[in-house]
């Protein structure tokens, strides 16, 4: 939530959060605006609002607006109890007033009219949009415009295409960004509003009917689905928007009377004819490249669409593609990433005595797919190795980054029969110089059968969260010897070796960060979460195990994860002979 992320600053007050990225929304208004946060503080303003009050928007950005700017006829301060957009602002709702007055940065007042409605600031921060403008300005805001019929007033228009703006930029799922268009125009603009979408195969895919009932929305899915191919010569309004031609009005004749020219225009219909549309306004949704589709917003339970309304929606329509295409080119680079690096990650081999299982789950924001990693080879020696890592960065850098990191390792680890630190120290010597990889973080282990028949890891940990040790029993630790920096640093320092005996029947863990890391939760809270239900599950078949695991444990949508379990026989499964209590974890000395 704004308001939380805050440093010290003015008087012992703490600033809002910077949000420049809504400074070109803000200026498209083409009147002073402002954006405050949950608390009323400024988080954006545009170039026409620093000229109006005299403020450069360092000045503004970061304080409170009621005790910055709000001030009675004779310049004298208010109480939030006497002021009417403070009360507005705590009320959560849209308001317009008039007769007051700002402050101007050399000491002067300015009179204003004002405009004040709820703004997203992202996907779980609220805000609230200001306009305002001197009595002058709103004459020539108005000028030259028709009023269209039951329509929103010029200031609630500009509000809704800033917000329009941001809510839209501020996703790269082409779901989400559909979902918050349909959001922002009903019930403001219409009572039905449809998305249909130019598909890679050129094929015309009805994908949203959504309806306003009230408060509420109502998708209709028996309306979607396939659509017929857009003819060329068509002269049909959807036709037309989906060729990029024009956007065009259509009312309840339009479709109703005269014979088809095309299948998609019975489609269309036979949609007036369902949804008791009798006007509807038609758009195209273009990128700079392309025309991606249409967007149709509908009226069956108010009045009709006039030309007027035309601009917003184009308008709308313009921006809505933007943010598809930006959305659907990203997705692209996500998928390419996820199936370079499924390609890149290992198929297990079999290990005599041993159960071993992986999991791997991309994050669903794509720029965080590509890093982690996981491995498990043979030795010439005859014994397994074992690794996990997270190369920095992300996409198909990442992906490449750890595909170069994970064969150099192979290669050490078969060549040098060395401990687990001396093979890390050579790859980490070797980064820097002959591979792409800025920094990277690593578990690097040996896993071998002792001549009691039981099984013992030999480890070194380069910066990488420590592998956790579930006894059958429910007992858990984490593996925190053998700790040292991380890989790339530069900084030559001699890595060490940790050596534990694994119990019969139990359960080693190696994961990545995004399994224990989540935004407002400590490192330490993901940690013990984890050991709580590792613990919890540790009867549990190894891949129920794991799959329980990451249901209860991960973060939902934070980081990808990789997940590399392998558990040890039981005591009645291993060969005769072996010693010591099942359920303790003993490190060698």
């Amino acid at each position: 939530m704004v308001g939380q992320e805050r440093t010290q600053g003015g008087q012992g007050q703490s600033a809002a959060r910077a949000l420049p990225h809504l400074v070109p929304a803000l200026e498209a208004i083409g009147v002073g605006a402002y954006v405050v946060d949950e608390q009323g503080r400024i988080a954006a303003v545009n170039s026409h609002a620093e000229r109006l009050l005299g403020r450069a928007s360092a000045d503004l950005t970061g304080q409170d607006a009621h005790d910055l700017l709000h001030r009675g006829p004779q310049g004298e301060r208010l109480l939030t109890t006497q002021c009417a957009m403070r009360q507005a602002f705590h009320s959560g709702s849209a308001a317009q007033g008039s007769g007051e007055h700002f402050e101007r940065g050399d000491g002067s007042l300015v009179p204003v009219s004002w405009t004040l409605t709820p703004y997203a600031l992202g996907d779980a921060e609220a805000g609230t949009l200001v306009v305002f403008h001197t009595p002058g300005q709103a004459g020539d805001a108005g000028r030259g415009a028709r009023r269209p019929a039951e329509t929103l007033t010029d200031y609630e228009r500009l509000a809704l295409l800033a917000e329009t703006t941001t809510r839209l930029s501020s996703t790269l799922d082409v779901d989400e960004a559909l979902d918050r268009l349909v959001r922002l125009v009903l019930p403001r603009l219409a009572d039905w509003a449809v998305v249909d979408l130019i598909t890679e195969r050129d094929e015309v895919w009805r994908t949203l009917v959504v309806q306003a009932d009230g408060d509420g929305l109502v998708r209709h899915e028996e309306l979607e689905g396939p659509m017929p191919p857009v003819p060329e010569e068509s002269l049909m309004p959807l036709s037309r928007a989906l060729r990029g031609v024009a956007s065009a009005l259509a009312g309840a004749d339009t479709y109703r009377g005269s014979e088809p020219d095309s299948g998609i225009m019975v489609e269309q219909r036979h949609l007036f004819e369902t949804a008791g549309i009798h006007s509807a306004v038609m758009a195209p949704l273009r990128s700079t490249r392309a025309v991606l589709g249409a967007v149709t917003l509908g009226r069956s339970k108010r009045g009709a669409f006039t030309s007027a309304d035309l601009p917003l929606l184009e308008d709308i329509a313009r921006r809505a593609g933007l943010a598809l295409d930006n959305a659907r080119l990203y997705q692209r680079q996500r998928k390419v990433a996820e199936t370079m690096q499924n390609h890149l990650l290992p198929h297990l081999p079999q290990v005599p005595g041993l159960t071993l299982t992986v999991r791997y789950l991309p994050a669903p924001d794509a720029s965080h797919v590509g890093g982690d990693w996981y491995d498990v080879f043979g030795l010439a020696d005859g014994t397994t190795a074992l690794a996990i890592g997270d190369v920095v960065g992300h996409d198909l850098e990442a992906a490449a980054g750890m595909a170069q990191l994970r064969n150099m390792l192979r290669a050490y680890g078969w060549a040098q029969q060395e401990p687990p630190s001396r093979v890390v120290e050579r790859l980490d010597a070797a980064i820097m110089p002959i591979t792409d990889v800025t920094m990277a973080t690593l578990v690097f282990a040996r896993l071998t059968r002792t001549d009691d028949g039981q099984w013992q890891l030999t480890w070194t940990n380069a910066g990488h969260p420590p592998p956790l040790l579930v006894t059958r029993e429910g007992l858990a630790e984490y593996l925190t010897g053998g700790h040292g920096i991380l890989l790339g640093t530069g900084v030559d320092t001699p890595r060490t070796d940790a050596t534990v005996r694994l119990p019969p029947g139990s359960t080693l863990l190696f994961y990545t960060d995004g399994l224990v890391e989540a935004p407002g939760h400590t490192l330490d809270e993901g940690m013990h979460r984890l050991r709580q239900h590792a613990a919890a599950l540790a009867h549990r078949p190894l891949p129920s195990l794991t799959d329980q695991l990451l249901r209860r444990v991960q973060p939902p949508g934070h980081d990808d994860v990789a997940l590399l379990a392998l558990r040890t026989p039981r005591r009645e499964e291993s060969q005769p002979g072996a010693g010591g209590p099942a359920g303790r974890i003993v490190p060698e000395t």
